[in-house]
Parts: C-alpha cells; sequence; structure tokens
C-alpha cells in the first residue's frame, strides 16, 4: 500500500465502506423478505380457520386475544409496510452498486496507471 497514491488510498477506503453499506442493505432486505413471508404464512393460515375462532396475537411481550379481521388486517397493514421497505432498499442497493461499480473502475483505472479525462466523474 505504501507505494499506492494517498488519493488511491482513500478511494479504497470508500471502496470498502460502500460494500460494507451494501452488504447491510442486502441483509435487512433479506429480513424483511423473509418477514413477508412468515406474515403471508400467517395469513393463509388464519384463511383456514373459523371466522368465530379465537385468535392470539403478540403485541410487544404479551399476547392478546383479537378478531380474525383485527389480525388480518395487522399482518396485510405489515405486509404493505415491508415491502415499501423494501423498494426503498432496492433503489438504495441499486445506486451503491452504480456509485461502486464507477469508484472500482477509477482505482482500477489509476492503479494500471491509466487516467481518466477530467469530469469523468
Amino acid at each position: 500500500m505504501e507505494n499506492i497514491p494517498p488519493k488511491v488510498q482513500n478511494q479504497l477506503a470508500m471502496l470498502q465502506q460502500m460494500q460494507q453499506q451494501l452488504q447491510t442493505v442486502v441483509s435487512q432486505k433479506a429480513q424483511y423478505e423473509m418477514t413477508i413471508r412468515e406474515a403471508r404464512r400467517a395469513v393463509e393460515d388464519l384463511g383456514d380457520i373459523p371466522e368465530d375462532a379465537a385468535v392470539f396475537m403478540n403485541v410487544g411481550s404479551v399476547m392478546m386475544q383479537k378478531s380474525r379481521e383485527q389480525v388480518l388486517a395487522s399482518l396485510n397493514e405489515r405486509v404493505e409496510t415491508l415491502e415499501l421497505r423494501i423498494k426503498s432498499l432496492e433503489k438504495q442497493e441499486k445506486a451503491l452498486q452504480g456509485r461502486f461499480e464507477q469508484l472500482s473502475t477509477q482505482i482500477r483505472g489509476a492503479l494500471e496507471g491509466k487516467q481518466q479525462p477530467p469530469g469523468a466523474a
């Protein structure tokens, strides 16, 4: 690393930081997708039970009896919210990937001794 110019060292550090951010975004997205699958499965299971059956729902650390409709509404709302978060994370992931690829290209060019023309950022 000692023969690498300081500017390129700084870019490498930025590249590592972007890579960590990308991993965090991908991990969050996977967690949300798993939660959506669980909620959809619960909705399916609720569809199989009679409307007057006792249904319990976690509220914090307490289980409370709720109507089937209340639980379905809560689950569907949760799915919608998580789907919006996933879309946001997908946009963030795409932007980070683009910047990551751009910075990688710049670093590769600098390490190969090729100077990019001014304004090509």
